[in-house]
């Protein structure tokens, strides 16, 4: 199914990587932001509220100008997921080469390279430590406080490691929320990545993934 026309209008930044246009929500399509009461530290070892400084980031970035943004798909909550442009810059891109979010592997790879000039840099998140998004509302789910110990350098990609020899199969949750796995040798398998804290998992048999609820991918 076709996805609907491009979205323009005035933007209010929610966080982030979220935006409502004329009460629409737009996901950032390819960048993950830390959350709004996240907290990360400096070099210095400091907590600072680097999820808020990214939303202030992106409103300051944007002003008044009409935003428009390129539907892609609709996530697992229904908002619109988009890349997003003011003036003809792309913001998905812009908050992740100036530090602000991180590519979001799980879904797409287009702004690792933005992401690579953020690091090496030491722009923005990257300044200090901190806990990569995802990781944080993991945390934030099974109700641990977030202590200054938890937080360290972000990785590179999301964790790709199967836990033992004997379970190769990738049980994945694609934007649309729907749980398919895997199998090696499969069109998709090696460009696929698992992270275990948004609820994906690995699988010793197709059998164990079935009963768990997942269907095998098309292809």
């Amino acid at each position: 199914m076709a996805l609907a026309a491009d979205l323009t209008g005035t933007a209010s930044v929610i966080d982030g990587d979220t935006l409502e246009i004329r009460g629409t929500r737009v996901r950032l399509h390819g960048i993950d932001a830390p959350e709004s009461q996240q907290l990360c530290q400096d070099g210095a070892g400091k907590d600072w509220r680097c999820g808020q400084k990214a939303a202030l980031a992106l409103s300051d970035r944007i002003g008044r100008r009409p935003v428009t943004c390129e539907r892609k798909d609709k996530d697992r909550y229904g908002r619109v997921v988009a890349a997003c442009f003011v003036g003809g810059e792309n913001l998905n891109a812009w908050m992740a080469t100036n530090g602000w979010a991180m590519a979001y592997r799980q879904y797409s790879k287009d702004y690792v390279g933005a992401e690579a000039t953020a690091r090496a840099a030491r722009a923005g998140i990257w300044a200090g430590t901190f806990q990569p998004p995802w990781e944080w509302r993991a945390t934030k789910r099974e109700g641990k406080p977030q202590a200054a110990n938890q937080s360290r350098p972000a990785p590179a990609p999301t964790s790709t490691g199967a836990p033992s020899s004997g379970c190769q199969i990738k049980g994945n949750i694609n934007s649309k929320g729907e749980r398919i796995y895997h199998v090696p040798g499969g069109r998709f398998y090696d460009q696929t990545r698992i992270d275990t804290s948004d609820g994906e998992r690995w699988f010793c048999s197709e059998d164990e993934a079935q009963a768990a609820g997942w269907r095998r991918a098309g292809q």
